[in-house]
């Protein structure tokens, strides 16, 4: 493997202030919020009866989320806009916003599609995925003779 150590020094440019220019416009909040990807991140475990799935996703209220399951396919989206109805507009630079994402799992064979239930508090979504009867963990104590 090597290693490529590249100089990030501003004052060595060929031509003063170049560089300035492309910072004022890729630094601003404009861009920057639009460059950074917004899903949010998932726990996926798995409990002897169902499986989980958690995703945080603070700032949202549950009319917001959108489950659907195709075939199976479990997708979970969400489509936000922000709105001011603030009257007054003492703001110098405001972007509209709006964001969407979307998330889909793969749903195992051994879950039960029928049988799925979600909340949302606290900024966390859970959901959790039953499973079917046959998949589900028999346990027993096997006698030593």
């Amino acid at each position: 493997m090597t290693l490529v150590k590249f100089n990030n020094n501003r004052n060595q440019s060929l031509l003063p202030g170049f560089n300035d220019v492309f910072d004022s416009i890729f630094n601003d909040t404009f861009f920057n919020d639009r460059m950074v990807v917004r899903v949010p991140a998932a726990n996926v475990s798995e409990s002897e009866n169902s499986f989980h799935v958690e995703l945080a996703a603070p700032g949202l209220k549950k009319e917001d989320f959108k489950l659907s399951l195709d075939r199976n396919v479990l997708n979970i989206s969400v489509e936000q806009r922000r709105e001011d109805n603030n009257d007054q507009k003492n703001y110098s630079k405001r972007e509209y916003s709006y964001s969407s994402w979307v998330r889909s799992f793969t749903l195992p064979e051994s879950a039960n599609a029928d049988n799925i239930e979600a909340s949302y508090a606290d900024g966390v979504l859970k959901i959790d995925i039953a499973k079917r009867e046959e998949a589900k963990l028999v346990r027993r104590q096997i006698e030593i003779k």
